[in-house]
């Protein structure tokens, strides 16, 4: 797109965490002018440098590139955003600390620091995942906040970024959502969806479905979306469960699904369960918001698929609790501290949350991670942490897989047998090969997945042994 010819020339981007650097990045790359604003003045400066305060493959390059052309900037003053013919609402909804619904404050917060200095027409774009009615609340503030009234317009264009891919999942969108005060038919509809169709021109252009919605159908396809994928997993991991009192084996039962057109395999992998910045609180927001409008009873079920994945966890701890028990040791080595490979994010992190859990059982815990160590212990200072899988490893009576980084994948088991006190590892995310574990020597565990057993000729062999 040659920005120089069309409408929209510059962007602001409110709000720069996760979310919001990568979108503004992406957007100096499609060829924007971009400020993206945020209250904290440390982590501007950091922006500002060209240096990224988190872990996200792909993106660093891209805003220091663009911090040094000068076409990306960052401020804390909501004055030099206000010249922006779009602006980004991206801002955090974390779970309130008195309940289960979102906490708007950031958001209204945000919303209200702009208003007064929009003097011109200009589109603001909702990304922020937001409970349905947000929005009609936020495009009340701006008409009556904003000098230029109903001159500034108010969209809603839901994320869908997975972290590891932000950078490709902005630039390269499996769909675009744009909700519109009103609906598409709507007076005023059409030149938001203009400026829209101007600052998403390369991706519509290489084919990506574009979604026509109001503005409460647009929030609830992301809650929605999230939801499903939260159900999935939860259901898989129940399965599990099932798996362990059956003497079944859930790998084999999540692979013939899996060959269910209908059902498909993707998000199907049993596991410790998910975790995060966006899920858990996501699904949790949505049934209390919900019950707010009078349908609680449609999502009553999102709740037992939050119990479903927190139980994930406490059946991990069990397991290995119950492992310890057949010897005498008390070290466990935990690989894995954020939420999901390739990234340093540690937001309700399933298998931190296990770390934590055992350390308070009175247990020795040593965890070691690629990218997530710093951030880990800010979070959790009290847990020890290792600067490598050896000296995590070191002595351990239990070895326990809770994220599937490669590195931890490509492990040898023969090599690593050489440093535990007990050839004993529990893979929470039935990431490793069992066979060649097992090979090695090891006693390999995994939830709803059984020990082999020995076949007659294999038994006879053992006590003529």
């Amino acid at each position: 797109m040659d920005v120089s010819q069309g409408r929209v020339r510059t962007v602001s981007i409110i709000g720069t965490g996760y979310l919001g650097t990568t979108h503004a990045a992406c957007m100096a790359e499609l060829g924007f002018e971009v400020v993206g604003l945020d209250s904290d003045p440390h982590k501007v400066a950091m922006l500002a440098a060209g240096r990224l305060p988190f872990v996200e493959p792909d993106l660093e390059p891209l805003l220091a590139e663009h911090v040094a052309t000068g076409r990306l900037r960052f401020t804390t003053d909501p004055a030099e955003a206000a010249a922006a013919d779009v602006h980004f609402l991206c801002v955090g909804t974390p779970q309130r600390s008195d309940g289960l619904g979102a906490d708007l404050g950031a958001v209204r917060g945000s919303v209200a620091a702009l208003a007064p200095h929009l003097s011109r027409p200009c589109l603001v774009v909702g990304k922020s995942t937001v409970p349905v009615g947000t929005a009609a609340e936020l495009a009340e503030t701006l008409r009556e906040a904003a000098p230029a009234g109903p001159e500034v317009h108010l969209a809603w264009n839901p994320e869908f970024l997975r972290e590891g891919h932000a950078v490709a999942d902005t630039l390269r969108p499996d769909r675009l959502v744009f909700g519109l005060e009103g609906g598409p038919d709507a007076p005023g509809a059409a030149r938001a969806l203009t400026a829209l169709r101007e600052v998403y021109a390369d991706a519509l252009g290489a084919g990506v479905p574009e979604v026509l919605a109001d503005l409460p159908t647009a929030e609830l396809v992301k809650t929605a979306a999230n939801s499903f994928l939260a159900t999935k997993i939860s259901f898989i991991n129940a399965m599990a469960e099932l798996c362990d009192a059956a003497g079944a084996d859930v790998t084999v039962l999540a692979g013939a699904l899996a060959l269910d057109e209908r059902i498909g395999g993707r998000f199907l992998a049993p596991g410790l369960g998910f975790g995060g910045g966006c899920l858990p609180k996501d699904i949790r927001a949505f049934v209390a918001r919900a019950e707010e409008i009078g349908a609680g009873a449609a999502l009553a079920f999102l709740r037992e698929v939050d119990a479903v994945n927190l139980r994930c966890r406490t059946r991990a701890v069990d397991l290995v609790l119950d492992e310890l028990a057949r010897g005498s040791g008390r070290r466990v080595a935990v690989l894995g501290a954020s939420f999901k490979p390739g990234s340093d994010d540690v937001r309700d992190s399933p298998g931190l949350d296990v770390a934590a859990a055992l350390h308070r059982s009175g247990i020795d815990v040593r965890i070691h991670d690629p990218a997530a160590m710093p951030t880990a212990r800010r979070v959790h200072p009290e847990l020890t942490y290792a600067d490598s899988v050896a000296a995590a490893c070191a002595d351990a009576d239990v070895v326990l897989l809770t994220t599937e980084w490669p590195q931890f994948r490509d492990l040898d088991p023969g090599g690593l047998a050489a440093v535990v006190a007990r050839p004993v590892v529990i893979d929470a995310r039935h990431a490793l090969p069992a066979g060649s574990w097992r090979a090695a020597g090891w006693r390999y565990l995994a939830p709803g997945r059984p020990e082999p057993v020995a076949t007659p000729r294999a038994a006879a062999a053992t006590t003529a042994a």
